[in-house]
């Protein structure tokens, strides 16, 4: 399913299979996640640099094949040997970084300024092949459908991500309790930290998600829980949620943007940033992340609830999520 420009829907078109270069991986996909970054990409509010594309990074599947080892592969990255034909992986949004610059080198990759990224630069997963880094392929936990796992690949690393900058916070804000907000949920009650799940107004389906997830309180986003939060998530890419967070954040706590596009924040009095709170962005992932919620989820453990997808039918995934009506995650399933 192809993206060739803003605002069409992807088309079915029939490909060659896919070649592995040196340093990759040829993957027979299983299934791979619908993201709201997908939608983006599809809107024309994150643009692609060089369509026709395969969007899709969410991604699980098989290795079918693996390319020659790369000769210019940075010194202790993973090779080809480590990864063995027929292992289960997951592959993520960042795809490929330089492993040279400053923030490679800083444990900052997410932030490389030649960052690729899948679904985007390259081919991603709405497709019954691809071709993916081996240094981007993550093992997949065993315990864990094609389909339960599809969703931590984004959804679950954006927030596992979006997570660490809430260190010391014990009363967490999740806004917009969507594929990401539901799996870090489990995350963070697993922690014995407390969830304060936010909503759409009326929004009886994801509310009703949150509770049987445990979520210690359950309302809309224009409501105030009933005690200050020491740290809040904002899923949804609705700017004027960051200062409805900083509203009832504590002194001290920490407003986090998980999105890679939100429309513009409005203008706030300084009374509300004083005492010490902050705001912030989470810039997708680095490799540490991947490992360690993988490592995590059959820990929690984590189960992804899910709306599943034929290929062929992935823009309707696309407009469920745009127009609202999908709870938890999305996932298309490749035959």
């Amino acid at each position: 399913m192809i993206f060739e420009q803003p605002r069409s829907p992807l088309r079915l078109v029939e490909r060659e299979r896919p070649t592995a270069g040196p340093g990759q991986a040829l993957i027979r996909v299983r299934a791979c996640g619908v993201c709201r970054t997908d939608l983006h990409l599809l809107d024309g509010e994150v643009a692609v640099p060089a369509p026709p594309r395969i969007l899709g990074h969410q991604i699980v599947g098989t290795i079918e094949a693996i390319g020659a080892e790369s000769p210019t592969a940075p010194a202790g990255e993973e090779t080809a040997a480590e990864l063995a034909l027929g292992a289960r992986v997951g592959v993520p949004w960042l795809g490929f970084t330089c492993g040279s610059c400053r923030y490679c080198r800083s444990g900052r990759e997410n932030l490389c300024p030649q960052a690729r990224f899948t679904g985007r630069d390259i081919d991603g997963g709405f497709a019954d092949w691809t071709v993916a880094d081996l240094r981007y392929c993550f093992p997949i936990p065993a315990g864990f459908s094609d389909i339960q796992a599809a969703p931590l690949l984004c959804a679950g690393l954006i927030g596992y991500r979006a997570l660490r900058f809430c260190e010391g916070a014990h009363r967490i804000g999740l806004y917009g309790f969507g594929a990401s907000a539901h799996i870090l949920a489990q995350v963070i009650r697993h922690q014995q930290r407390e969830v304060f799940a936010f909503t759409r107004a009326g929004d009886r389906e994801a509310q009703e998600l949150a509770r049987s997830l445990g979520a210690d309180w359950v309302g809309s986003s224009e409501q105030a829980p009933p005690v200050e939060l020491e740290a809040a998530i904002i899923f949804a890419p609705l700017g004027p949620l960051m200062t409805s967070a900083l509203r009832v954040i504590a002194p001290g706590g920490a407003v986090v943007s998980a999105g890679i596009h939100m429309s513009d924040i409005p203008s706030f009095p300084y009374s509300l940033l004083w005492m010490e709170r902050s705001l912030r962005s989470v810039a997708n992932l680095t490799r540490r992340d991947g490992h360690e919620l993988l490592a995590l989820a059959p820990q929690v453990p984590i189960k992804t609830h899910v709306s599943t997808y034929p290929l062929e039918r992935v823009n309707e995934a696309l407009d469920e999520l745009r127009g609202g009506r999908l709870t938890g995650a999305a996932v298309v399933t490749i035959a």
